[in-house]
This record gives C-alpha cells, sequence and structure tokens, in this order.
C-alpha cells in the first residue's frame, strides 16, 4: 500500500520515518552488515542500525499509546514529544559504533525540532536546520572523526540541504541525493573501503534512513543504492582508493598490526563534566570513542584491551548500566593472527531480564548472563539478542521475568535460532519466577528434561509485589489515587492503602493463604528498612514450617517482590 505523504514535519510525521526506517533498515539489514569493514570487519553494522531504530520505534509508539490512553483516540502527541522519544529511545537502544552515532543524529535533529515545545509542526526550513545539527552534533560525539564514513555521508546531506528551497519533501530529497553521492564517494577517502571495494556501511545505512525520510514527504521510496563501490561508481572509481592514505587511522587497525580486543558499550548515567574526564580517559585507552547523549544519560561505546578499566572509568564518572562486552571474534580485524583462538561455546547458558542491580548480581553468581530492565524502559529484542551472543552457547534457556516482553523475548528467541543457537523460552512473569526455575538449573542433564524442571519450578511459583501509584486509576481493589501502596497478586491490584509494611502484610497472608513451603522477598532501594523483619516475623509467628529467604534488589522499580513457592 502506498505511504500517504506528510505535509509538514509533526509528530505523525516522526512516527511515519521511524517506521519506514525500519522497514527500510530491515531490507538492507544483510546487505549492510555484508559491507561492513570499518572500523572492525564484524559484520554487524547493519543489525547494530536496525536495533537502534527498533528502540526508537518502540518509544515513539508508547508516546502516541499514552497519549490516547490520556485523551481519546483522536489526540496526538506534540512535535517535541515523538522527536523527544525518537531520541531517547535510539539513545538507550543504540548497539555498536554504528548504532551510537545514528543515535546522536537522531537527538541532533530532536533538538531543533524539539526547540519550541509549544509548535505543532515545522517546515522544509526547520528540517534543514535539524539535519545540520545531526550532523555536526554526530562529528563533535566521535572522539577522532575519520573522513569516508557515516560522518561525511552526514555532512554532505546536510549541506546538500541547506542549499535547497521548498518544504519538506524537496529538503529530504536534496538530502537523500547529497547523501548518496557522498556514500559513493566513501571507497576514495579511505583505503578500507577501496581495498574491499565497497561502500561505507554506516554510511549506506544513513542513506537507508534518508530514504525513508522522502518516502514520508512524497509518498515514494528512492532508487535502491547499490552496496559495491563499483556499481555504485564504475570499474575506474576504486582505481586510486589503494593509494589513499588516512591523515589518521588510529581505529582502523589491521589484522597485522592488530587492535583493541573488546567492544565495550554501557549507559551511563552522570553530569556533563564528569563525561568529558570521561572522554579524555577512554581515549587513553583504547580506539573508535563515541559518547553521545546528554541531560544526564549518556550512551559509550569504545574498543578497548582492558574491557574492565573501560567500566571503571564509567564507575568514576556516574552510574553505568546495561554493560555490554563483546570480544571480537578471530577473523575480524581487531584480532591478532593465530595468537586469540576462538572461545568454545558452553553447552548450556541461562539469559534473565532482571529488574536491579541486587538481582543482577544474584543471577550472575548462580552463572546467568542478565540484561538489565530499568523501570519504564523494557529492553528490546535486539538486547536480548545480544545477550543470548554474550551467553556464547550452543543451547540457552531464556528468562524473560516479565508478562509485557512475552513478545519481545519470542522475537529474539526467534532470532537467536536463525544463528543457529538452540533456545528455549520460558514464559516467566516475575523475577521471584526466575529465581525459581534458576534454583532447579542443572546444566548436566538432556536440554528438554531441564528446560521442563525449570518451567515446572518457575510455574509453582506464585508471584507479587508492593509498589506505589504513579496516577489516579481504576483497579480490581477500587479506585488509587498517586502516591497510594498497591499490593499487586500475580499482576492484579488486590489491595489499596498508605503504609508499606500493612500491606505488603496483607498482600503476604493472600498468598499463603492458599499453602506454601518457601517465601522469596526481594527489596528495593526504597522500601522500608524494617518490612524485611516484620514480614519474618510475620512468618514465622503465622505459618509453621514456612521458610524466609531475604534478596536485595537494588533500584528495581517495585518497592518489594515477594514469590511463594
Amino acid at each position: 500500500m502506498a505511504q500517504v505523504p506528510q505535509t509538514f514535519f509533526d509528530a505523525l510525521a516522526v512516527r511515519s520515518w521511524c517506521g519506514l526506517a525500519l522497514q527500510a533498515l530491515g531490507r538492507a539489514r544483510e546487505e549492510i552488515d555484508a559491507i561492513n569493514v570499518y572500523p572492525v570487519a564484524d559484520g554487524d553494522t547493519g543489525t547494530n542500525l536496525y536495533l537502534t531504530v527498533e528502540s526508537a520505534v518502540a518509544a515513539v509508539e508508547a508516546v502516541f499509546a499514552a497519549h490516547e490512553v490520556g485523551t481519546g483516540a483522536s489526540g496526538k502527541p506534540t512535535l517535541a514529544d515523538a522527536a523527544g522519544a525518537m531520541a531517547h529511545g535510539a539513545l538507550i537502544g543504540a548497539q555498536g559504533n554504528s548504532g551510537t552515532i545514528l543515535a546522536q543524529l537522531l537527538r541532533g535533529m530532536a533538538q531543533v525540532l524539539a526547540a519550541d515545545g509549544e509548535t505543532p509542526h515545522t517546515d522544509g526550513s526547520g528540517l534543514r536546520l535539524a539535519l545540520r545539527r545531526a550532523a555536526d552534533s554526530a562529528r563533535q560525539a566521535v572522539a577522532h572523526p575519520v573522513e569516508g564514513t557515516v560522518l561525511s555521508v552526514a555532512s554532505a546531506a546536510a549541506d546538500a540541504a541547506a542549499g535547497t528551497q521548498g518544504d519538506c519533501g524537496a529538503v529530504a530529497r536534496a538530502a537523500y541525493e547529497g547523501a548518496r553521492a557522498a556514500l559513493a564517494a566513501t571507497p576514495g577517502q579511505l583505503a578500507v573501503l577501496g581495498r574491499a571495494g565497497v561502500v561505507d556501511a554506516g554510511g549506506r545505512g544513513l542513506v537507508a534512513v534518508l530514504a525513508a525520510l522522502v518516502e514520508t514527504f512524497t509518498g515514494e521510496a528512492p532508487r535502491p543504492v547499490a552496496a559495491s563501490a563499483v556499481a555504485m561508481r564504475g570499474p575506474a572509481a576504486t582505481a586510486g582508493a589503494e593509494a589513499e592514505v588516512l591523515a589518521d587511522e588510529d581505529c582502523a587497525a589491521s589484522p597485522e598490526d592488530g587492535g583493541p580486543a573488546f567492544e565495550v558499550i554501557y549507559l551511563l548515567e552522570a553530569e556533563d563534566a564528569s563525561v568529558a574526564r570521561l572522554r579524555t580517559r577512554l581515549d587513553a585507552l583504547g580506539d573508535s570513542l563515541v559518547v553521545v547523549g546528554g541531560d544526564g544519560l549518556w550512551n559509550v561505546h569504545v574498543h578497548v584491551d582492558d574491557a574492565g578499566a573501560a567500566v571503571e572509568a564509567g564507575v568514576e564518572a556516574g552510574r553505568p548500566y546495561r554493560i555490554r562486552i563483546t570480544h571480537f571474534g578471530l577473523g575480524d580485524v581487531h584480532t591478532r593472527g593465530g595468537e586469540r583462538p576462538p572461545r568454545e561455546r558452553v553447552q548450556r547458558a541461562v539469559v534473565a531480564v532482571v529488574p536491579g542491580e541486587g538481582l543482577a548480581g544474584l543471577y550472575s553468581e548462580a552463572g546467568a548472563t542478565t540484561v538489565l530492565a530499568r523501570p519504564g524502559e523494557a529492553p528490546a529484542s535486539g538486547e536480548l539478542v545480544d545477550a543470548v551472543r554474550r551467553a556464547h552457547a550452543l543451547e540457552v534457556v531464556l528468562l524473560p521475568n516479565d508478562a509485557d516482553l512475552r513478545h519481545t523475548a519470542a522475537a529474539a528467541a526467534e532470532q537467536a535460532r536463525t544463528e543457529g543457537i538452540r533456545v528455549a523460552l520460558i514464559p516467566t512473569r516475575s523475577a521471584v519466577q526466575g529465581i525459581a526455575a534458576l534454583a532447579v538449573h542443572e546444566p548436566e542433564r538432556r536440554f528438554d528434561e531441564d528446560v521442563v524442571s525449570m518451567t515446572s519450578a518457575a510455574g509453582a511459583t506464585r508471584y507479587a509485589e508492593v509498589a506505589v501509584a504513579e496516577r489516579e486509576s481504576w483497579t480490581m481493589a477500587g479506585i488509587c489515587q498517586a502516591g497510594d501502596v498497591l499490593g499487586l497478586v500475580e499482576d492484579d491490584v488486590a489491595v489499596i492503602g498508605s503504609d508499606v509494611i500493612a500491606i505488603a502484610e496483607a498482600v503476604l497472608d493472600r498468598m499463603l493463604q492458599a499453602g506454601g513451603e518457601l517465601v522469596t522477598l526481594v527489596l528495593g532501594d526504597d522500601a522500608p528498612d524494617s518490612v524485611a523483619d516484620r514480614l519474618e516475623a510475620r512468618v514465622r509467628e503465622s505459618y509453621l514450617a514456612v521458610d524466609t529467604v531475604v534478596y536485595r534488589g537494588g533500584r528495581q522499580g517495585a518497592l518489594l517482590l515477594i514469590g511463594v513457592e
């Protein structure tokens, strides 16, 4: 079905653009992965760009859904809301060097689009300014910009747009054509691309995103772009590329010279001054340094030999989380020939989504690979796929630990299966069910038997939580107001009150009325200090032969998680 063109750049245009960009990257993902030779030939640029935009799409859709709930189906969010969500979603979901730069490009655009929070839309002049800010901010985020990369393509798009008058469609088309021409020139700017006979992978992805922008405003998709330099520019186009010499190739290690062994990525909560110091320290540790974000939240990407030092630098600057460390495999340009044989896959691993740092530590001690979920920011399927890969196992048991993550986890499992990994998804709905499943996990058993045992243990664990209401709402127990304490039993509100301990006791009593042998309590950082002691005492006094175990969950969203087995 033909795309209905948008006249102005408003919230609906943001939504349409993100959706079309995701489709375009989905179609081009394998092609872009195949031409990924710089800065690391690890064949994942297309995938990383896709996952970054997937996170942006999820954030934009969440804003529209929330607005429809609050104002009715006929309403829509402001341009500032939609653009801000796009930028934030890309920031928290950015994958790899290319995804991190794309996140900053989208953030730069959002800074212009959301400058006046009350403006419902912008026109061609606003789009020109947004493209310029995007290119400039992305270049500033890279420690050592190199021409012939996505940065060159972004700058060319902004330059072409700046010289164009007209509506958003005309500006978008000019930006696309400028980017396309710059992409064709990348093999002559970057020797490694010329030798391989390909264009820059990140730049190819950006051209696909800009093609989606054209389709958003014109209703027509531009002609597709070829990935090879020869196809784009002719056989003679790359003749001089072999002789090109980079002025600064600090992040383009050759197989002979070697280079950093690890890619380290994390989100970071930190002040601007701390981030400036962090940039200096990480720049001394490795290469391919990109730090994007602002307003207290940053995405950090760097290639290093000492991954621990890169994480420690983040700890000194603020609070790093969603930490991902990837070892470049044998055959990448960042490995020394023969000295680093590929790590052998383990037979079986458990991958789990956990809601707090404390539980992440508990699960990790039990041998699981964890994905940390922040309150209100569910991980995207790409993060789960990445965790499955990091587990480096032939067989993986996936524990989503959240009913709302069922479809996300299923999509991640399906993707991992296409990569030859055997994945079993156990539909755990709470972290306490995951704890019960992990407690009976035995890697030595046959895979099917292990999965059945873990599924049975999770299913036999009833779960509840005590949380604080964020807004007025209708519930199964009546109307709650913002700030009320809620007792939820298996996702339904059962008790409403004002005292955390009283609500926790009421919930525990309801759960133990059906029997039980073990109570698991997971305390959030904001839970009262005395709640665990009070609940343990209540179990001892009122319920014979029932044991209690207490864990610290950290910043997990809920004040208290309760499990009864």
